[in-house]
């Protein structure tokens, strides 16, 4: 049975969340959140807590067990970009842009033999 949860418009760029999110793929559910509890990236908090959220949907709403959850697929897509104006030389003006991310965790039960 596969749940799922995702978390929208994150300040972070898809590309630098997948750096974090190719690592977790596969892994148990717990422990992805142990190993992204000292990742220094700041997108390994945004990813914590869309797996938390996960897990959460998994026990509360479907009755699995937390511990035989894993990571079957984890997705980074682009989001919205905002553009700023940052004034330059010779009246010109250069543009910010402000990437943002969805991130989308589907969690499997592993079937024990």
């Amino acid at each position: 049975m596969e749940v799922r949860a995702v978390n929208k418009f994150t300040g972070i760029s898809a590309q630098k969340t997948r750096l974090v999110l190719n690592e977790m793929r596969g892994r148990p559910a717990e422990e992805a959140l142990a190993i992204l509890q000292f990742m220094p990236q700041q997108a390994a908090k945004d990813v914590a807590k869309t797996i938390k959220s996960a897990v959460a949907n998994a026990v509360e709403n479907f009755g699995l067990d937390a511990e035989d959850l894993y990571i079957s697929k984890i997705v980074a897509d682009d989001a919205p970009i905002r553009k700023w104006r940052r004034f330059g030389a010779r009246g010109r003006f250069k543009p910010w842009l402000r990437r943002s991310s969805h991130i989308t965790v589907v969690l499997d039960e592993r079937e024990i033999d």
